[in-house]
């Protein structure tokens, strides 16, 4: 199992920054085929192989998730599409 912790930082309003975690989520469903559902303002996510959260917090979002066995070996290709689409979708 591997670990992966970004936290990005933005300076949208709150209902700006969480259509933009919609958006990622969308793209992240698209590139790997994620199931994704918000408890509060943390977006739980999970796919074949992968386990996680993107947490929207004041001026940050913050995803942490555990990739399984086969994801663990392209952790830094995953990790740099998310670093991708939180760039493009919150600036």
């Amino acid at each position: 199992m591997s670990n992966i912790d970004v936290r990005h930082a933005h300076a949208l309003p709150h209902d700006q920054a969480r259509q933009a975690i919609e958006q990622v989520a969308d793209k992240l469903s698209e590139r790997f085929g994620l199931q994704s559902t918000w408890r509060g303002d943390v977006l739980d996510f999970n796919g074949s192989g992968v386990d996680g959260a993107i947490a929207l917090e004041q001026g940050a979002v913050r995803v942490t998730a555990k990739l399984g066995f086969l994801l663990s070996a392209m952790k830094g290709m995953v990790e740099s599409e998310i670093q991708r689409v939180l760039k493009e979708k919150l600036g």
